[in-house]
């Protein structure tokens, strides 16, 4: 009986156009004692900031302006606070690190995740490389 033999031949090209899924990468992110915190399908560095606290808005809900970001957050909700905001008063539902309990963010109605229009990251909690401090962790330290 003869041997069937199949042969292949690989190609690429580094030339060729990026496909949809590599365009489409997940970015993850790690609290800073090494606790996967996040997984979302844009860097957090070109998301728009709040200017109250300077945190980065996560779009949770399509509307009119735009789409809802895809991510998963992996973090445990908190007691509410009530904080004084110029001209009234803000509600935050914030969300801690499961491992050390760092804050992580907060949305302004109740959990779970998503229920808001928006989840806000403090700036400075999140980093994409395990185990190592964000460069703008400290930013702010001197105005508290």
């Amino acid at each position: 009986m003869p041997k069937v033999v199949s042969r292949s031949a690989v190609s690429s090209s580094t030339d060729a156009q990026p496909t949809a899924s590599s365009a489409a990468a997940l970015r993850v992110y790690y609290c800073i004692c090494g606790e996967f915190i996040l997984v979302i399908d844009k860097s957090l560095a070109t998301l728009p900031h709040r200017k109250t606290d300077n945190a980065i808005i996560i779009r949770s809900k399509d509307n009119d302006a735009g789409k809802a970001r895809v991510f998963k957050l992996n973090a445990l909700a908190e007691e509410p606070i009530l904080l004084e905001r110029t001209g009234g008063h803000e509600k935050q539902y914030r969300f801690h690190c499961p491992r050390c309990s760092l804050k992580i963010g907060y949305q302004i109605s109740p959990p779970p995740i998503k229920s808001a229009p928006f989840l806000y990251i403090f700036s400075g909690a999140l980093t994409q490389m395990q185990g190592q401090v964000p460069p703008d962790a400290f930013d702010g330290e001197n105005d508290l």
